[in-house]
């Protein structure tokens, strides 16, 4: 019985030494990690990188961005609409089509030709018409048009910025999905060590069946976040194909690891832009000037419009010919036309008050992402200088008195899943750091290094 017992607290310690040596492994696991997170950022995401299931060589943002720019129908739609706007003008402040008249006058016969002998008034005629727009109208048209074509030239750019932007923040979130799914994966390896210690600690009696229950429990809980993971690696990778314009069965992306910016724009410079160099506000301004000049065309058209035709008509021989000019105009309906032009003043306050809106709504839109930047610029700061490094002496503790049986197993694995947490939000708030820098780009065309 004696024997018994001194081999049972020989297994109690062979496996206590275990455990120690696993949690040891583990402690040491996440202290490099966090580390090189703070010191090499770079490097310690192409390591995680390389765990990832199916990886292939990254990519940069800035070479996908080249293909969809090459590549994206979006954009090729909009530069062929700007190219079929750019033949709008010609058409618009083109002289109206010239018309041809041919006559035939017969006198004492209905049928055609018939009696063009017997009388001087039998003719055959021949003429051509013109009509001349009152001077300047044509001119109006013309700039109508190429306000029309201004505001396709923009789309071009606009559509070029959404694409990207969309671009952008997918591929910033598939680059935190990447790497949280290989910090995921190692984690749940060493809780699986843990979870075996802990089972046969109970199975010696120095533990009980609660922690074998919670190390199961979060386990678990660490494969279905893979899960997500996964599902959501791959909408991204679909929805990335789709901007490249790639084949769904191509290969997929690999990212490279998010290395977090800095935004060295003031506000109110990014604010400015916005005004200046947003595509959405600039397409709005070239509507607004098309209202314009689409009023001072409503005004216009109270002048009349002219035609001019001149009419040669052959006789008999023994008849002289005939020559005539005429010169008309119409007469503009002055009811119509008010009516005409207060609709056109109305477009033109319509347009101009958009022009506000949008700007208003553009400028809104940097002065909140302005905000989310800066935030989660302190953020990370708040993460790689204070609570990852206290999560981490969190642990150490927890791990030096659960050694000397001072703590229980709750504690320690609470302590555990703090480190892991906060790691996995570091790199969501560096997600989110880059897809606001990434949104002001858009906003106001700065390139952000």
């Amino acid at each position: 019985m004696e024997a018994l017992c001194i081999f049972s607290r020989a297994l109690a310690r062979a496996h206590a030494c275990r455990a120690m040596l696993v949690l040891s492994g583990i402690f040491f696991v996440l202290i490099g990690s966090g580390a090189a997170q703070q010191s090499e950022p770079n490097s310690q995401t192409v390591t995680d990188a390389a765990h990832v299931p199916g990886s292939v060589v990254a990519v940069s943002l800035q070479k996908l961005i080249q293909e969809a720019e090459q590549n994206n129908p979006a954009i090729a739609a909009a530069e062929r609409g700007y190219a079929a706007a750019t033949h709008v003008a010609r058409q618009a402040s083109a002289l109206p089509d010239t018309q041809i008249t041919l006559q035939q006058f017969s006198v004492g016969s209905p049928r055609p030709f018939a009696g063009y002998s017997n009388s001087e008034f039998a003719y055959i005629g021949l003429g051509v018409s013109q009509e001349i727009p009152f001077p300047g109208k044509r001119g109006l048209r013309g700039t109508v048009a190429d306000r029309e074509a201004d505001a396709r030239r923009v789309q071009i750019e606009s559509a070029r910025r959404n694409v990207i932007d969309k671009l952008k923040a997918a591929y910033f979130r598939l680059a935190y999905l990447q790497q949280t799914l290989s910090v995921l994966e190692r984690n749940d390896h060493l809780l699986r060590d843990v979870e075996q210690i802990v089972e046969s600690r109970y199975r010696v009696g120095q533990g009980n069946q609660q922690e074998v229950l919670k190390a199961q429990l979060q386990h678990t809980k660490i494969l279905q976040e893979i899960t997500m993971h996964h599902r959501e690696v791959g909408q991204l990778e679909a929805q990335l194909k789709q901007l490249l314009n790639r084949p769904q069965e191509s290969a997929d992306v690999q990212t490279e690891p998010l290395v977090p910016r800095a935004l060295t724009y003031a506000a109110a410079d990014l604010l400015n832009l916005a005004k200046q160099q947003n595509p959405d506000v600039q397409e709005q301004q070239a509507m607004a000037n098309k209202a314009n000049s689409q009023v001072d065309l409503a005004k216009k058209e109270f002048r009349p419009d002219f035609t001019v035709q001149y009419m040669y008509q052959n006789t008999d021989r023994k008849f002289r010919d005939y020559y005539m000019a005429s010169f008309s105009f119409n007469l503009p309906n002055r009811g119509r036309r008010k009516a005409e032009l207060a609709e056109a003043e109305a477009n033109r306050d319509q347009a101009n008050k958009q022009l506000e809106a949008e700007v208003q709504q553009r400028q809104a839109e940097v002065q909140d992402q302005y905000v989310v930047a800066q935030t989660s610029t302190e953020q990370l700061k708040i993460y790689k200088e204070g609570l990852m490094p206290q999560s981490e002496a969190t642990f150490r503790a927890a791990l030096a008195a659960y050694q000397t049986n001072r703590q229980d197993f709750q504690t320690l694995l609470s302590s555990f899943m703090d480190v892991l947490g906060l790691q996995l939000e570091y790199e969501r708030e560096l997600a989110d750091h880059e897809t606001a820098l990434a949104r002001l780009e858009t906003l106001t065309g700065v390139n952000i290094q």
